[in-house]
């Protein structure tokens, strides 16, 4: 989607904003800096930010008489984009307040595009995505895929997750189990689980998965991801929705990215839940490096300049065509490249 224009009146409200904006920012250093004189702020320190709140900050204290306790904190004025996992460098205030001074660098940073195609933060040092699906809502084979992407590209470890394991019957058992296995054969780890509030929860393998790592959990919306968290943390307590009656899609119940402790020693970062997961911002060469099976193909064609559409000697076509490929993936990469080209027309 291209950005939206602005009528005359639009642009000066955006102005006024943004001068706005700036006005509070300089105000807000002064204050820093008067604090900072008085000696109200603590020495520098290092920190987590566990959740964003508009231009508020939880950050935890990870060393000093304060450890492990959490502080609102602000942040300095350009430090770039905060998000759930960053480690920064701060300054405690009073009344567990504090101020951001720098953020110190991403292993890894997942983001997305926006409606605008503005690339958003989502979250910052994780090693691992824990890609939920569920039996209601229907899962997305090319929404899985995309994930599975973002997670090559970051190189991290991606898990998929089928939720909502006890709604699997004779009925539905075989397309669940040839989607699991079709990821299984490309060598990605999968499991199934139970995370109701209904019913005794069912975790399989998945804590010897998640157990020492920082894991993102992502999906569509109404897949269960604050259930399966509230069942690892009882004490999160996450709103849980119900799906949609009319359109058997989930609720958005989980607004911001936030970072939860594990006992075993890992971390969880919940996401919001999202209907889509654009690539827009990743290039061909990008998108065929993240299908695993399509990256271990790339430079056996018979052209360099091979785009893999109808050029003879094509490997990854001809791979398709032997069954080495399936097809189901390869339709996915070919919807997201047509997804990718039609954006950066725009």
């Amino acid at each position: 989607m291209s950005k939206r224009k602005l009528n005359r009146r639009q642009e000066w409200r955006a102005e006024k904003i943004q001068q706005e904006r700036q006005a509070r920012s300089q105000k807000k250093e002064r204050d820093l800096s008067r604090q900072a004189q008085s000696g109200e702020l603590s020495s520098e320190q290092h920190g987590l930010i566990i959740c964003r709140y508009s231009k508020h900050f939880e950050v935890e204290a990870l060393e000093g008489d304060d450890q492990g306790q959490i502080h609102r904190c602000v942040s300095r004025n350009n430090l770039g984009t905060l998000v759930a996992g960053d480690k920064v460098v701060w300054r405690a205030g009073a009344e567990k307040t504090g101020v951001i001074e720098s953020r110190l660098e991403r292993s890894s940073i997942l983001e997305r595009p926006d409606n605008f195609g503005n690339l958003k933060a989502v979250a910052a040092n994780i090693n691992q995505m824990l890609i939920v699906i569920a039996c209601e809502p229907e899962p997305q084979p090319n929404l899985i895929d995309r994930y599975l992407v973002a997670a090559e590209l970051m190189n991290i470890r991606p898990v998929l997750v089928l939720n909502k394991a006890d709604l699997i019957n004779q009925d539905n058992a075989e397309p669940f189990e040839q989607l699991l296995d079709r990821y299984q054969q490309l060598g990605y780890h999968t499991c199934k689980i139970i995370s109701s509030r209904h019913q005794e929860a069912q975790l399989g393998r998945l804590p010897g998965l998640i157990d020492q790592r920082t894991s993102i959990v992502v999906g569509q919306s109404g897949v269960g991801k604050s259930s399966f968290i509230n069942t690892l943390l009882p004490d999160a307590k996450l709103e849980v929705g119900e799906l949609s009656q009319s359109s058997g899609e989930g609720t958005h119940t989980t607004t911001k990215a936030k970072l939860f402790h594990l006992p075993c020693g890992g971390q969880l970062i919940d996401s919001p839940g999202i209907r889509d997961f654009s690539l827009w911002h990743i290039d061909i060469e990008q998108l065929q490096h993240g299908f695993v099976e399509i990256a271990e193909l790339l430079g056996r064609c018979k052209f360099r300049n091979c785009q893999h559409e109808q050029e003879p000697g094509c490997a990854i076509l001809a791979a398709v065509e032997d069954g080495k490929i399936g097809e189901q993936r390869f339709n996915s990469y070919e919807r997201t490249k047509e997804a990718i080209l039609e954006q950066q027309k725009r």
